[in-house]
């Protein structure tokens, strides 16, 4: 789909009645639109399901800067009107979240609804901790694995399969979506993802304009979150806690956790996979009585 400086790749998951509701997806600093493909799944053909990767990532890995999440949310805009124009149902996991509230900010007459997992309640950057190193503290891990190499596929799988973030939720969608960021020839095998993009957009989301977008909203919106962390560590991004002191509007913004998930898998495991295709459904309006969507507790 065309947007500023070249053409976005998009993942689509057609709902059985061409009439459903649309559901923009919008993925993490270092993944791609695959990474939504278990939810989809979950949505079973009930919605139509877009799953763009942005620029600088998967397939529009080539889509050069200005990176930014100012600038992921116009892309955001174009690819809506690339749809056709009509309204729809906004989701976005980790950064993908920030993007998705400054797009709701920015563009307000594109959805009918909001639905934010995992991110996209910024929080201060302490005092004397340059913004970049702040960055690299949390996304280390990530964004060395941008600057490595692997012989072949068979490598990177094993590189996955041995993150503490995914043990538990392998799947055909998971290996569908980690497969989808390799680039390159054997045995140079790399990630298709742009260091520079993500170092600015990461950047960017700790800034004013992106992590206060959430406060902002033109529509209430609900916040799923992951007790566990990146490295399924105990403690996860958010907790009581910290939401409560992020000073969140209840009115605008529910905050429900969603029980026995980590950053990862509360978008690519079963047990996450389902909670969010269950508040998809219902944001879109579409009847979930009966549907095993699993719950999120609050």
């Amino acid at each position: 789909m065309p947007v500023t400086g070249g053409r976005l790749a998009v993942s689509r998951w057609p709902a059985d009645d061409p009439g459903a509701p649309v559901v923009l997806a919008l993925h993490g600093i270092t993944a791609n639109g695959l990474s939504w493909a278990r939810v989809a799944h979950h949505l079973a053909g009930r919605v139509t399901l877009v799953a763009p990767d942005l620029r600088g990532r998967g397939r529009s890995g080539e889509v050069p800067g200005p990176y930014g999440i100012a600038a992921h949310a116009d892309d955001m805009a174009a690819v809506v009107q690339a749809l056709g124009g009509g309204r729809v149902v906004l989701t976005g996991h980790s950064m993908g979240a920030f993007t998705a509230a400054l797009t709701a900010v920015r563009h307000p007459h594109l959805l009918t609804g909001l639905l934010l997992v995992d991110g996209g309640v910024g929080f201060p950057v302490p005092a004397g901790l340059d913004p970049d190193e702040l960055i690299t503290s949390v996304l280390g891990p990530a964004m060395r694995r941008l600057s490595m190499t692997f012989p072949d596929r068979e490598a990177y799988r094993a590189f996955w399969q041995s993150h503490p973030g995914f043990a538990g939720s392998w799947s055909p969608w998971v290996d569908d979506y980690i497969q989808r960021d390799l680039v390159g020839q054997e045995p140079e095998l790399r990630s298709s993802c742009s260091l520079e993009a993500v170092r600015t957009d990461g950047v960017d989301q700790l800034g004013a304009l992106v992590s206060g977008a959430v406060h902002r909203l033109p529509l209430p919106a609900v916040l799923l979150w992951a007790p566990r962390g990146l490295m399924d560590e105990p403690q996860g991004l958010y907790d009581e806690r910290r939401l409560a002191a992020a000073g969140l509007d209840p009115g605008r913004v529910r905050a429900l956790p969603v029980p026995e998930t980590n950053h990862y898998s509360i978008v690519v495991g079963d047990v996450g996979a389902r909670v969010v295709a269950r508040h998809l459904l219902a944001a879109a309006g579409v009847e979930t009585s009966g549907d095993p969507g699993g719950t999120a507790s609050g």
